[in-house]
């Protein structure tokens, strides 16, 4: 809770892929939290893209698993020298491994923690996080034009939300009571990489974005990245 006469204002980070991230994105990211003296930051999930082991068809002219991760590890530790102290919401493709490694029936206790592989020992992961009574989560599960909204109405609280690359909305919910917001935040994906071929023919394309929350989680707005 922040003390009075201050104000928490949040930074959400679309879905980043490393090492696909649409060029840019981090500055524009930097940017915005300067602009709006942001003093909390959120990464919204899917931080890697993990294609050399994804569930979609994968390119064999890719990089290899090795090259993919040294890259990804590469590209975050950039985003960690920008916001060395964040959250980050655990997404579908963040856990890619793990659901393999279940599937191949191994022990949790034999994979390592996000932080330790990508050497973020300040980011604190979690399945979401609760700020200011807003509900930030990766949105794994959902789709559609309203599944932040749905999501909001369904529990009665605001909600933020990335997982769903064409999609950037802000969506109020106002009764007699209360009023909440549902924040579809966009993403930071270069929608042009060889891991995004699974999506070139959609007739939606990719909207690269960030969010702020501000003054204690009752303003939102969103940042779309200049093409």
């Amino acid at each position: 809770m922040a003390r009075r006469g201050t104000y928490s204002n949040v930074l959400v980070i679309g879905d980043l892929h490393a090492p696909f991230t649409k060029k840019g994105y981090l500055e524009h990211c930097k940017a915005v939290y300067k602009k709006y003296k942001c003093n909390k930051v959120i990464f919204i999930g899917d931080l890697i893209d993990n294609h050399y082991s994804s569930y979609h068809e994968q390119d064999p002219d890719g990089y290899s698993a090795g090259q993919e991760l040294d890259r990804a590890i590469s590209h975050i530790q950039k985003w960690y020298k920008a916001f060395p102290k964040a959250f980050v919401t655990i997404g579908n493709h963040d856990a890619i491994i793990c659901r393999k490694a279940f599937s191949a029936g191994l022990s949790n206790r034999w994979i390592r923690d996000y932080d330790e592989v990508l050497g973020t020992p300040n980011w604190l992961f979690d399945e979401h996080f609760i700020v200011d009574d807003v509900y930030y989560v990766h949105g794994t599960g959902s789709s559609g034009f309203k599944a932040a909204y749905n999501r909001a109405v369904n529990w009665n609280q605001s909600v933020v939300q990335g997982h769903l690359h064409t999609e950037c909305s802000i969506m109020w919910k106002v009764d007699r009571h209360r009023r909440i917001f549902a924040m579809q935040v966009g993403c930071g994906v270069n929608d042009k990489s060889y891991a995004m071929a699974y999506a070139k023919n959609f007739t939606k394309k990719y909207i690269v974005s960030c969010g702020v929350v501000l003054n204690n989680g009752t303003l939102p707005i969103l940042e779309p990245m200049s093409l």
